[in-house]
């Protein structure tokens, strides 16, 4: 079942890797009730692009976090696949990265491709009240700004309608 902006996120409980080399956990989206949440889905672990990705937003989780905002990642490999990742590659990484092991979470996000068992390169925005605010799908082969995920985030946020291109700081409408 697809999730279309202005409706409640599906409730979900996922295992997850902490990305510090500490125990696992388990997160649910109840863990942040009364945060802005971004959900980043990824195919798989060991992926070029992925790491990219992983990296820039793990660097820049304090602006994120400056605004009563939190990134999840979400793939379909293991938490025990994401710490090995980690280990190997990543080095720590400043957020949840949560096993989609069921594939359930994909499916409820309308971004799971059946027939590989893995997700499409997804991201969507959640607000402190549980309701999807945001959703972008990308092909499989290409990153995402994280730029762009904080400026719209912003945007979300002054509750207000903004202009092509918006920055914070500028009006809104």
């Amino acid at each position: 079942m697809k999730r279309f902006i202005g409706t409640k996120a599906p409730d979900f409980t996922m295992n997850s890797y902490n990305g510090k080399g500490l125990d696992f956990d388990k997160i649910s989206l109840s863990d942040y009730s009364g945060k802005w949440l971004v959900m980043v889905f990824y195919p798989l672990d060991f992926t070029p692009i992925w790491q990219t990705e992983i990296t820039e937003f793990s660097t820049r989780i304090d602006e994120f976090n400056e605004i009563n905002s939190d990134v999840l990642s979400v793939s379909t490999d293991s938490e025990h696949s994401h710490k090995a990742w980690c280990g190997v590659e990543l080095g720590d990484i400043n957020f949840q990265m949560a096993a989609d092991m069921t594939k359930d979470v994909s499916r409820d996000f309308g971004i799971l491709v059946e027939e590989e068992g893995i997700s499409q390169r997804g991201l969507f925005i959640i607000d402190p009240e549980g309701v999807l605010r945001y959703s972008v799908i990308h092909d499989i082969d290409v990153g995402r700004n994280v730029d762009e995920t904080l400026r719209v985030l912003k945007a979300l946020q002054t509750e207000a309608p903004t202009p092509v291109n918006w920055e914070e700081g500028e009006d809104v409408l």
